[in-house]
This record gives C-alpha cells, sequence and structure tokens, in this order.
C-alpha cells in the first residue's frame, strides 16, 4: 500500500501546503466577488431595486451559485475534470465584477449578479472535490476551516478596498469594482502555476485511505447519511437573511452611509474566518454535533439585523458573518466525511442543489417579509430555525470517519 508520505511526493508538494495555496487562490478571489458583493444591496438600489427585488436577485444569486452544481457536480465526476472547471468558474466570476460596475441599468446588473454567482457553481464541487483530498490528511475540519480563514482575508480585504475607492470617488461604483480586476488576473495565473505543479490531489487521499473502506452504498449510490444531512442543511438555509437585505435595511434605513457597508462587511468576513476555524478544530474533535450552533446563529441575525439602533443592527452583521463562517466551512467538511471520493463532486452538486432551492426560498421569503413586517419576518425565521434543530437531532448525522 502507498504510505501517506509517498503520495504528497507524487503530488509535487505537501497536503498542507496544497491547503494553503489553494487557501491563497481563494483570497484573492473573494478579493474579486467578496468586494462587489459587500455593496450589491446599495448598487441594486441606487438603480431603482426594490427591497423585493434585492431580496430575489440576492437570494437567486444564491441559488444559480448552489442549484447549478446539480449540472456541474455530475459533470465533474463524469469527466474528471476537476481543475479545468475550477478555472473556468473562476474566469467566470473575476470577468463578470468589473463589468457590474460600468453597467447602468437594473436589468443588466441583475444579471451580473446572477453570472458572478454561476461562475461560483461551475467551480465549486471541482473545488471542493479537490481540497477534500488534501483535507484527508490534514483534518476535514482543520483544511477546510484553514481554507475558508483564507477566504476571508480576501472577503475583508475587498470591501475595504471597495470602501476606500467609494470614499475617494464619491460613490462612483465604477472605479470601485474596477480595480477588482488586478487580484482576479492573480487567479487565473496562480491557478494555472497550482496545476502544475498538483495535477492529481487525489494521490493524497489515496494513500492513506483504500478504496473498499470509503463509505457508500455498494451499487454506487450516495448513503443515507448523505442525504438526511441534506435535508436539515436545507431547512436552516431556508431561514437565512442575505446580507443584501441587511445592507439595504441600514442604507434605506439612514443607519449607515453607503460608504460604510463594505466596512461592517469586512468586519463580518473577520468573524466568518474565526467562527470558521473554531468550528473546524471543533468539528475534528466532535463530530456533526457541532452544527447545532449554526440553527441558532440564523435565527439570532434578523431578531439584531433589522433594528432601527445602528450598534445592534451591526452586530446582527456580525452574526451573520458567524453563521456564513460555519456555512462555508464545517458544512462542505462533514460532506467529505460522509461520501467517497469517486461520488463526491456529485454529491458536492447535489448538496448544494438543495441548499441552492432553500437560499431562493429564503432571500424571497425575508424580502417580501421584510417590505411588509418585521416582526413577522423574524417570528417565521425563528419557527424555521427551530424545525432545522429538530430535524438535526432526528437525523443524527454521523461522525467523521477518522480523527486525524
Amino acid at each position: 500500500m502507498t504510505s501517506a508520505r509517498q503520495a504528497p511526493a507524487r503530488a509535487r508538494m505537501g497536503p498542507w501546503r496544497f491547503v494553503v495555496w489553494f487557501g491563497t487562490v481563494s483570497l484573492l478571489a473573494d478579493f474579486v466577488y467578496e468586494g462587489a458583493r459587500s455593496v450589491t444591496g446599495p448598487l441594486l438600489a441606487s438603480l431603482g431595486a426594490s427591497s423585493l427585488v434585492v431580496g430575489v436577485v440576492t437570494g437567486a444569486g444564491e441559488a444559480a451559485a448552489l442549484g447549478l452544481r446539480l449540472v456541474s457536480g455530475p459533470l465533474a465526476d463524469r469527466t474528471r475534470r476537476f481543475w479545468g472547471l475550477a478555472v473556468a468558474g473562476y474566469a467566470l466570476t473575476v470577468v463578470s465584477v468589473p463589468l457590474l460596475g460600468v453597467v447602468g441599468t437594473l436589468w443588466a446588473a441583475c444579471t451580473l449578479v446572477i453570472a458572478e454567482r454561476v461562475g461560483k457553481a461551475v467551480r465549486s464541487p471541482a473545488k471542493d472535490t479537490l481540497l477534500s483530498h488534501a483535507t484527508a490528511v490534514t483534518g476535514r475540519g482543520r483544511g477546510f476551516a484553514v481554507h475558508e480563514a483564507m477566504d476571508q482575508v480576501g472577503a475583508l480585504v475587498g470591501p475595504l478596498t471597495v470602501a476606500g475607492v467609494l470614499a475617494l470617488t464619491g460613490g462612483d461604483y465604477g472605479p470601485a469594482l474596477g480595480v477588482l480586476a488586478l487580484p482576479g488576473v492573480a487567479v487565473l495565473g496562480l491557478l494555472v502555476w497550482l496545476r502544475a505543479r498538483v495535477p492529481d490531489p487525489e494521490a493524497y487521499e489515496r494513500g492513506i485511505t483504500p478504496p473498499s473502506t470509503a463509505p457508500g452504498a455498494p451499487d454506487g449510490r450516495l448513503p443515507t447519511a448523505f442525504w438526511t444531512y441534506a435535508a436539515f442543511t436545507a431547512a436552516t438555509t431556508a431561514g437565512f437573511t442575505t446580507f443584501g437585505l441587511l445592507s439595504y435595511h441600514l442604507v434605506e434605513r439612514h443607519l449607515a452611509h453607503t460608504a460604510w457597508v463594505p466596512l461592517l462587511y469586512a468586519a463580518a468576513m473577520a468573524v466568518d474566518a474565526v467562527a470558521a476555524l473554531a468550528t473546524g478544530w471543533a468539528y475534528d474533535r466532535y463530530g456533526p454535533r457541532v452544527l447545532a450552533v449554526l440553527p441558532l446563529l440564523s435565527a439570532a441575525v434578523p431578531v439584531l439585523g433589522f433594528t432601527r439602533t445602528v450598534t445592534v443592527a451591526v452586530a446582527g452583521s456580525l452574526v451573520w458573518g458567524a453563521a456564513m463562517g460555519v456555512q462555508e466551512s464545517t458544512l462542505r467538511a462533514t460532506v467529505a466525511d460522509l461520501v467517497p471520493s469517486g461520488r463526491r463532486a456529485t454529491a458536492y452538486g447535489i448538496f448544494a442543489g438543495v441548499v441552492g432551492a432553500a437560499s431562493l426560498v429564503g432571500g424571497a421569503l425575508t424580502g417580501a417579509l421584510y417590505g411588509s413586517s418585521i416582526p413577522a419576518l423574524i417570528t417565521v425565521v425563528a419557527v424555521v430555525q427551530a424545525l432545522a434543530l429538530i430535524l438535526l437531532a432526528v437525523t443524527r448525522p454521523g461522525r467523521a470517519r477518522a480523527r486525524r
């Protein structure tokens, strides 16, 4: 049997170095698209969007980012072109963002917001599968947590950069989003280099996990535990508020100037990184039970975020960041532990598709309720998250197969 020490040698890079370099790709990509997302709500509002339009577009964007993985995930498993799909998806994102700053019509801006999210759909199952192979050695929770924390460095720098350019230009979105083309070019260059260095990341996992020991049904179907886990995640996502709606509230209720919104988003991304690291390490120690914190955080977001008090509304956005940290790291780590390597991209695609449908429902639901009754919004979200907690308790997703 090939040893764990030999596998990284064939990959020409150790597993932790691969995680860090891939984290650097994500850092630069987050610089680009999180910089844009930090002002999506105010940007759409400046073009005449209502709260319902902001909620539907941002929700539809997340649905596209997740739902289209139903296609890109199986495609990645069938073709095994993980690197090609990753590069194509990143390319679509880094092209869409600078264009968002120069269009002058609402329909075009909405199209580009969704297009940027489509890029994420194209690349994510392939990217997560590539990363999952290295985390088989580093530890699922820790590996995905470090990757997510590096994501958030870019998610912090991007909004700060956008905020600075907006302040200097008097709120002109063109230069603020145009400057994000520079890290976009760096994303593509680094991906090409990393692909040359590690053409076959699966070598990491083959060195420590014989194929016969991987979980899953003998006929190749996805395991039952995966489906019950996806149901829990869909439930908690259906009651999750988008930052687009939170920022819309801050600007339209005159709680914050547009230029301050990216700063708040940057702070939320810093909280995201801390939450990812904390829950990632806890996951490797205690298993998926740590996910019980996600519905609690999600229920607290509208309670705090939609008040008329600045400090409380800011706290709501920071809690939103903590919930995002759990969603973007530990949820992905659990999928990798539930599904064998040969079906993992498909699983990531299906998992994201289920959650994407819930995101669309959640975006439209919270946007509509916000326009009619904030107390009703808070109540509905609380009920949905309570149901998610019950579902988690009933389904009891199994612990990770091994603690590393």
